[in-house]
């Protein structure tokens, strides 16, 4: 990776990160906090107000990605993240459920995941495009971890308002990062753009698009029953709950690198997609017919993450890779999308499911979408090989030679 590869990509990764600490905050507590609150304690709208932030970035994710294409990708995401801090500041203030609600959707409404995304593409050649990726998932994970250890603390400390006002600030830091740390992007590709109906109907990305739906949808559902029943089984306190989660991430994050490794190095993409996708199907069977055994939850927490990750690096790439060039704001627009309605169904449907029957509900309906997506990850056509690319900086544009 040249210098401006490896500039884009950890400073990117810092945005994605300082974003999305303030939401993994917010994630191990808030179920229990909700109770304390007018309006907690329904568990439907505690899962609403955990994926109402995902509603409005469903909203969203399309027109940011589009103009991101259009008028660049760092206007965009400076406005995302100003909406962004302002949700924040609405939740920290908020006296009920409801308000809670309103400023988690406010939250989603900074729908910059498809620009940051996009900008990633932009500066790195297709080779080491899943690298960075994969340091922007990385990155999402670390952060998970330190708030599943720093979450219980620090509400305990500053309150579930403090922990929104953190938010917030996390927010405006990430606006110094991109205007004064990213490098600058390099001009569109010279060309008309795709019909966008074009971009939404095309059947590999409609596949890619799925998975991130399915991949979401049961992340957001699993965090609805997961502390409770780290609570119920494992006599675990909120504030020990780290215990189960650290070492779970940690040990994630070194088993997924040979994966990513004989995926990109040796053009084995195909068949380590199909197998994490197949990890996650069998993790959610054996949490769905065990989840009241404390051990089966503890091992079932670190093959997810296992999966997670290693979907989480190469969804990404693969949409840069399928998608037009002159289109893959949109494109990403649309994953994103998709990955937005997964959060926002994610908790309202978890909320539903342990309303109304129990976890292990959650669990074997995650299964099931789960298995629809290994069928469509089985049968997708073979995974483009990497174009050859010119060495020249990233950050000065791309020169793509031959297929």
């Amino acid at each position: 990776m040249s210098h401006d590869e490896k500039r884009a990509g950890v400073s990117l990764a810092s945005i994605f990160a300082l974003r999305m600490l303030g939401l993994f905050l917010i994630l191990p507590v808030f179920a229990i906090h909700a109770r304390t609150i007018p309006g907690g304690d329904d568990m439907l709208l505690v899962g609403i107000a955990l994926g109402a932030y995902g509603l409005t970035q469903a909203m969203f994710q399309i027109p940011f990605g589009m103009a991101s294409d259009a008028v660049g990708r760092k206007k965009v995401i400076v406005i995302g993240l100003l909406l962004f801090a302002l949700g924040s500041a609405v939740a920290a203030l908020a006296p009920d459920i409801w308000w809670s609600i309103f400023g988690r959707v406010l939250q989603g409404a900074g729908a910059i995941s498809a620009a940051v995304t996009a900008l990633a593409a932009d500066l790195t050649r297709e080779q080491h495009r899943t690298k960075v990726m994969a340091m922007i998932g990385s990155s999402i994970g670390l952060v998970f971890a330190f708030s599943l250890v720093a979450a219980p603390a620090l509400y305990a400390a500053i309150g579930m308002d403090g922990l929104f006002w953190m938010t917030a600030i996390l927010a405006l830091a990430a606006i110094g990062l991109v205007t004064h740390v990213v490098p600058p992007a390099p001009p569109p590709p010279e060309g008309p753009r795709p019909p966008f109906r074009d971009v939404l109907l095309d059947t590999r990305l409609l596949r890619l698009n799925f998975g991130i739906f399915t991949l979401h949808l049961v992340q957001m559902a699993m965090f609805v029953v997961v502390p409770g029943l780290l609570l119920s089984y494992g006599d675990l306190p909120l504030a020990s709950h780290w215990k189960v989660y650290l070492p779970a991430v940690l040990a994630s994050f070194v088993l997924m690198v040979p994966a990513i490794v004989l995926a990109e190095k040796y053009n084995q993409v195909k068949p380590v997609f199909v197998a994490a996708v197949g990890l996650l199907l069998a993790t959610l069977l054996v949490m769905g017919r065990g989840s009241t055994s404390f051990m089966v939850l503890a091992g079932g927490l670190l093959s997810f993450f296992v999966a997670f990750n290693i979907l989480e690096a190469m969804l990404p790439s693969l949409i840069s890779r399928v998608a037009h060039p002159n289109a893959k704001g949109a494109a990403l627009g649309v994953y994103n999308t998709t990955q937005a309605l997964g959060l926002f169904l994610g908790g309202t449907l978890g909320g539903w499911l342990v309303k109304n029957y129990d976890a292990g509900a959650v669990f074997l309906c995650g299964a099931a979408l789960s298995a629809l997506w290994l069928a469509a990850a089985a049968t997708m056509p073979p995974v483009p090989l990497r174009r050859a690319i010119a060495a020249a900086p990233a950050a000065h544009g791309i020169l793509e030679t031959k297929p």
